[in-house]
Formats: C-alpha cells, sequence, structure tokens
C-alpha cells in the first residue's frame, strides 16, 4: 500500500468508479477526510496487542466492581 495521499482528482475518479455522484466542491473535503482516516488506521496497525485476547474472550457480566482506587 502506497503512503502517499489521495488527492482531490482521485477522490473524484474513485467516486465516479464506485458510481457515487460527487459535486466538484466536496472533492477537497473527502480526499482530506480519507487521508486523515488513512493515518488514523496506519497508526493502529503499528500497535502491538502482544498477548491481547480477541474480544469474544471477554465477558463483562464477570468483571468485579471496586471501588477502591
Amino acid at each position: 500500500m502506497s503512503s502517499a495521499e489521495l488527492t482531490p482528482p482521485e477522490v473524484a475518479r474513485w467516486a465516479a468508479r464506485a458510481g457515487l455522484p460527487l459535486p466538484a466542491d466536496r472533492h477537497a473535503a473527502v480526499a482530506a477526510t480519507a487521508n486523515h482516516i488513512h493515518s488514523v488506521v496506519a497508526v493502529l496497525r503499528e500497535l502491538d496487542f502482544g498477548d491481547t485476547p480477541p474480544a469474544p474472550a471477554y465477558h463483562a457480566e464477570q468483571e468485579m466492581h471496586d471501588a477502591a482506587v
């Protein structure tokens, strides 16, 4: 995957390819939003979860509630 940012013309091309009408004045905003989402996902991909169990292993009803700090 390339780390190059998505440009407004690319946004227009991808939107058209997907059959989504996107007004020209929205191209820059959509590109900025897509680039922000990409940067957040890139950070999440770098996290090392190590021995963290998968979500189905978590059972909220088994938590011990303790007000002590």
